[in-house]
């Protein structure tokens, strides 16, 4: 831990009730970088007022927050903005103690018991429904409509603890595995809904500039796992009286997505005391314009 007289003065301040001292001094305390959060920590095991301690709590978060914005800004700038460690930065957010190697660990071992039941003699539909028995049935990953109760549904490494995810996240990981055994599944833009599109495998975004629907051999509902056809997706159009375009069916980049997880995360922090957390996603969010 850091030790210095304007730690313990500053620390002396937290309390103040003057929010303009508080202020200057939670900034103060914020200049000294992660280092100083083992202090806040062990000055909050000591408090037993909950106002202070709810400070501490905010002023560690803020700390955590600072690196993560680096972070996204690094993954943003990269050449290849990997989707699997995208969403790992997002879990960070709720969870910037979070250890990657056991959630890499799971996702190689999905990974692996879908790639021995893979041969080259399948068809796009096989292997897709390969996928889903792996994911949804063998290995009980249950999908349920976005709420915005739970920030957990949200967070890749929660959905792997608890085998419960939403169409965004199921989806972020039915991804993640397609990329990591080289199928060509991508998300695309359908309104209203997150749906992943089984692409021919010579599609390729740069070189063919027509309609990319013509391109799309089947659809799957990230939710559930389960494909479906042209025809479903043209009724569902109709249905919420949208007129089909190419638009649509464009792959969406994975900076996009992980914009996209993070702006409906944010949405789950709409209470008055944890609203700075969604201004602080929606910041994030803006990064990755």
């Amino acid at each position: 831990m850091l030790e210095t007289k304007e730690i313990a003065a500053l620390f002396n301040l937290i309390d103040d009730p003057d929010e303009e001292v508080y202020s200057t001094v939670s900034q103060r305390i914020t200049d000294f970088g992660t280092n100083i959060i083992p202090n806040l920590e062990n000055l909050w095991e000591n408090t037993l007022r909950e106002d202070v301690q709810e400070r501490i709590e905010i002023l560690i978060h803020k700390l955590h927050y600072s690196d993560l914005v680096n972070d996204i800004a690094q993954w943003n700038s990269s050449a290849y903005n990997d989707l699997l460690f995208g969403a790992l930065l997002v879990s960070k957010f709720q969870y910037p103690e979070l250890q990657t190697t056991p959630v890499l660990q799971e996702i190689e071992k999905i990974r692996r018991n879908v790639w021995l039941e893979l041969n080259s003699f399948l068809t796009p539909l096989e292997q897709a429904n390969v996928i889903t028995s792996i994911i949804y049935n063998y290995y009980n990953l249950k999908g349920a409509e976005i709420t915005y109760a739970n920030p957990d549904d949200f967070l890749l490494h929660k959905v792997l603890q608890t085998k419960k995810g939403n169409t965004l996240s199921n989806g972020v990981l039915y991804l993640v595995l397609a990329a990591l055994l080289d199928i060509p599944v991508k998300a695309i833009n359908v309104p209203k809904h997150f749906v992943l599109a089984y692409f021919k495998k010579d599609y390729d975004a740069a070189v063919h500039k027509g309609n990319p629907q013509q391109y799309i051999q089947f659809y799957v509902d990230a939710t559930t796992g389960q494909p479906f056809s042209h025809k479903d997706i043209e009724l569902y159009f109709k249905r919420i009286s949208v007129p089909i375009a190419s638009f649509y069916f464009r792959p969406i980049s994975n900076k996009r997505i992980i914009q996209m997880l993070v702006e409906e995360l944010a949405k789950c922090f709409m209470a008055p005391k944890v609203q700075y957390k969604q201004e602080e996603l929606l910041k994030l969010a803006a990064l990755l314009d």
